[in-house]
């Protein structure tokens, strides 16, 4: 055993959820001993707000494989690997048993929140013997107790949810949007179960390009089936709504395929009104309503709605972060060398290539920030990948340095890649560009079989519900 497994006896992991879980069990089968910190009451509780959504990708690309030897000794009966879990299914079926029923149940302390990370000892100006000391982990509970764990490495898995980037434009809140809470709704809204009174036969408007706003409203679209007078703007900043609509019929996850030609098909029939080329720069409360100013294509702009779902995507909260030494990427907040691999003004989930311990190290050793919150403000994170990464995490943190070095990701690839330049024709059409291609290879060659898109789009939020035909939003289910 190397010097540096010696010294490392325990683990602080930020967040008990999917890629947290994980981390715990690739420790616990390294020896090495997890103190998980949840502040929700159960595993995945972040999961719970988007609980009705159901995943793009199946059982087989959902489940750690260290997490699946744990839940096996616990007599864990797996679902099946081809079916599309929800959210809620998620946590049940999988997170639950493993954070309750195997040895992680007596590493994981709930509705505990991390309120800084640092050296003992040392603040983030000090350099002398920095790497002799371990962490500080504080943490408070519900109860108001304060506690400072002391550890020897720190993974951060707390993800990006609950941290939404702004509705106003230039990347700032639009004056007045403090002042507008009650009128903004959370991402991914229950809108046909415990919300369907905060958006039946009112007025929403969803802002945003992703799968989350794809998801919204489509579901708005099913309540408006059966609540006429329900409204539904859709407002994008772009000129073109094609990336939303995806690949269709050649995409390879036809869940994901049936999302975006569904939300085509209903924009085409003005049961949703899109609204293109929206800048939000003042948003005004007045009692049941809110008013959103801005621009349209430079010309004045004004909507006015009873709700807003901000669906434009996330971005990490650093701020317990501040004693840390971290080496970040100035373009999308990722451990810097990681951050060249998931640009999305360069790459899709399909073209970010396997990563391990190495992309995500600092210079604060022993410390990372893995899941998606290591994407920073990149939307294309995949839970597969959060796996990959904290298995070559534990193995470098035991000292097993070629096994952390051996990072492989096998998925297949997904038929349609979103890097690609996207457009619509005179018709309305999705249109990908002839000689483009996702990985900067040829055109016609094919991008390598790590493609990643078979996860999570956008997070954690790239899901869709299934619909029945009775529903009426295109007569079609799109989910098994």
């Amino acid at each position: 055993m190397t010097e540096a497994a010696r010294r490392i006896h325990t683990v602080v992991v930020i967040g008990a959820g999917p890629i947290g879980l994980a981390a715990a069990s690739h420790l616990h089968e390294r020896g090495i001993t997890p103190v998980v910190i949840e502040s929700g009451t159960h595993a995945g509780a972040a999961i719970s707000d988007w609980g009705h959504i159901r995943l793009f990708s199946p059982w087989k690309f959902n489940t750690d494989a260290a997490a699946r030897r744990l839940l096996d000794t616990a007599g864990w009966t797996p679902p099946h690997p081809d079916h599309l879990p929800t959210g809620d299914e998620l946590i049940e079926q999988y997170l639950r048993p493993l954070a309750e029923l195997t040895p992680l149940s007596d590493h994981i302390r709930y509705r505990t929140t991390v309120v800084a990370v640092s050296r003992e000892h040392r603040d983030k100006t000090r350099s002398l013997d920095r790497e002799a000391h371990p962490y500080i982990v504080r943490t408070r509970h519900d109860d108001g107790e304060h506690l400072d764990i002391v550890a020897d490495a720190v993974i951060d898995a707390s993800g990006t949810w609950g941290h939404s980037n702004p509705l106003g434009a230039h990347g700032l809140p639009a004056p007045g949007e403090g002042d507008a809470r009650e009128h903004i709704s959370e991402p991914l809204p229950d809108v046909l179960g415990r919300q369907r009174q905060r958006f039946a036969g009112r007025h929403t408007l969803v802002v945003g390009t992703g799968h989350s706003a794809a998801n919204t409203l489509l579901l708005l679209a099913e309540l408006a089936a059966e609540t006429p007078d329900t409204r539904i703007t859709w407002a994008i900043r772009d000129q073109s709504a094609a990336r939303a609509y995806g690949g269709g019929d050649a995409d390879a996850l036809p869940a994901r395929g049936a999302l975006g030609t569904r939300l085509k098909d209903l924009v085409a029939s003005g049961r949703i009104e899109l609204v293109r080329g929206l800048t939000i720069e003042r948003m005004t409360p007045s009692g049941t309503t809110v008013t959103l100013s801005g621009r349209q294509n430079d010309e004045v702009a004004e909507l006015e709605v009873h709700t807003v779902v901000p669906a434009t995507g996330f971005r990490p909260d650093l701020d317990i972060l501040r004693e840390v030494r971290l080496e970040l990427d100035p373009i999308v907040d990722t451990p810097a060398r990681l951050g060249p691999l998931v640009d999305p003004n360069h790459h899709s989930c399909g073209t970010v290539p396997p990563h391990g311990e190495r992309e995500l190290a600092h210079p604060d050793d022993g410390f990372y920030i893995v899941g998606m919150k290591s994407y920073g403000r990149a939307p294309t994170f995949l839970m597969a990948t959060g796996f990959e990464q904290v298995r070559s995490i534990a193995a470098a943190l035991a000292g097993d340095r070629e096994a952390a070095d051996e990072v492989r990701l096998e998925l297949p690839e997904t038929g349609v890649c979103s890097s690609q330049a996207v457009t619509e024709d005179a018709a309305g059409n999705v249109v990908f560009a002839r000689n483009s291609s996702c990985c900067g290879e040829p055109a016609g060659k094919p991008s390598a079989p790590q493609g990643l898109a078979t996860g999570l789009a956008h997070g954690y939020s790239g899901g869709v519900r299934p619909l029945p035909v009775a529903a009426g939003c295109c007569g079609a289910t799109v989910s098994p």
